[in-house]
C-alpha cells in the first residue's frame, strides 16, 4: 500500500499511502485510527479540535482541523491524501457531505470507505442510503461498511443507567439486535483501506448472534456478578428520561426510531462479513461486557477493576 512520489531530482520512491480519518475521536474512528497508526499508513486525523486528537493519539497521527459544516477546511484535510474514512456525522446536511465527497473525488482520492447502517440499501430515503448513491456515481473507488447496532452504545449512552439503578433502559420490546462491536468495524475498515480486494463492495457488518435485551442483561449479571435487568421503558418514559440527561431532542426522536425498528424485528439479521474480511470470528456481547466491565462497575463495588 505504497504509492510512488518524486523528489526534487526526479527520481522515484516509495512512500506510505495517506489515509484521512473523518470523525477520528469517535466510536469508530479511535480504534481505526490506532489500527492504521500499527501499520504503514501515514494517518491523518480530521478533527474539530486538533490539540485533543494530539493528546488522545500522540505524535504519530497527524491532526488537521476539519469541520465538515466549513468548506474552508476541507483543503487542508484532503491535501496529498490517498484514501479515506468518511462517515455521516448525525444532524449534518446530507449535501455536506456529498460536496466534502465530490472534493475528495477532484483531488485524486483513490478510496473511500463510508460508514454506513444496516439495511440502507433497503431505504431509498434514509440520509446513508443518498450518500452511498451519490458515492457510487464518483470515479472514486468506494466500500460501504453497513453496520449493525454498536455494542458500545450500551457504555456511551446507556452506561448511567446500568450503573446507578442495575438496568439497561431502552424501548426496545422483545426485539433482538445483532449487536457488533465497533472494535470490529474499525478492523474491517483498516483492511478495506489498506488491503486490494474491497473496491466498489458493501460489507454488512453484524455480531455473530442476534440478542433480546434480557438475553443481554442475563450477560451483564453473570459478568459483573450482580443482577442487571432489562427495564422495556414505554416511547415517552424513554424520550423524557434521555431530555432530562441532556440528550439533544433530534438525537431522542432518531434513538426512538431505531429502538422502534428492533420492537417491529428488522434488526435481527448476523452476517459472515466480519468474518469474511478479517479471517476470525467477530466479538459477542460477552466478549464486550469482559472487556468495559470496570466501566459498569457500580461506586463502591469492590470486585476486582485490574
Amino acid at each position: 500500500m505504497e504509492r510512488v512520489t518524486t523528489d526534487e531530482e526526479g527520481s522515484g520512491r516509495q512512500t506510505p499511502d495517506r489515509v484521512l480519518v473523518t470523525g477520528a475521536t469517535g466510536t469508530v474512528g479511535e480504534p481505526l485510527v490506532r489500527a492504521l497508526s500499527d501499520g504503514e499508513a501515514s494517518v491523518r486525523v480530521a478533527t474539530r479540535d486538533p490539540e485533543r486528537a494530539r493528546d488522545a493519539f500522540g505524535d504519530g497521527p497527524e491532526p488537521v482541523e476539519f469541520d465538515l459544516a466549513r468548506p474552508e477546511t476541507w483543503g487542508e484535510a484532503l491535501a496529498d491524501v490517498d484514501r479515506l474514512f468518511l462517515l455521516y456525522p448525525p444532524g449534518s446536511a446530507v449535501g455536506d457531505v456529498r460536496e466534502f465527497a465530490d472534493a475528495a473525488d477532484r483531488v485524486g482520492v483513490e478510496r473511500v470507505a463510508f460508514l454506513s447502517i444496516l439495511g440502507a440499501e433497503k431505504l431509498p430515503f434514509l440520509p446513508h442510503r443518498r450518500i452511498e448513491t451519490h458515492l457510487a456515481q464518483t470515479g472514486t473507488a468506494h466500500t460501504f461498511l453497513r453496520a449493525s447496532w454498536f455494542t458500545q452504545n450500551l457504555s456511551e449512552i446507556h452506561r448511567k443507567e446500568i450503573v446507578d439503578r442495575d438496568e439497561i433502559f431502552v424501548p426496545a420490546g422483545d426485539g433482538v439486535l445483532s449487536f457488533t462491536d465497533a472494535r470490529d468495524v474499525a478492523a474491517v475498515a483498516a483492511a478495506v483501506l489498506t488491503e486490494s480486494g474491497h473496491a466498489d463492495r458493501a460489507y454488512d457488518l453484524t455480531g455473530p448472534a442476534a440478542l433480546d435485551f434480557r438475553e443481554v442483561a442475563d450477560v451483564f449479571s453473570d459478568v459483573l456478578d450482580r443482577p442487571i435487568s432489562y427495564a422495556d421503558p414505554s416511547r415517552p418514559a424513554f424520550a423524557l428520561a434521555m431530555y432530562r440527561r441532556g440528550f439533544s431532542p433530534a438525537f431522542v426522536a432518531f434513538m426512538i426510531a431505531e429502538y422502534s425498528v428492533v420492537r417491529l424485528g428488522f434488526s435481527g439479521r448476523t452476517t459472515d462479513d466480519v468474518e469474511t474480511v478479517l479471517g476470525r470470528p467477530p466479538r459477542t456481547v460477552r466478549e464486550f461486557v469482559e472487556d468495559y466491565a470496570d466501566e459498569f462497575r457500580a461506586a463502591g463495588d469492590s470486585r476486582s477493576r485490574s
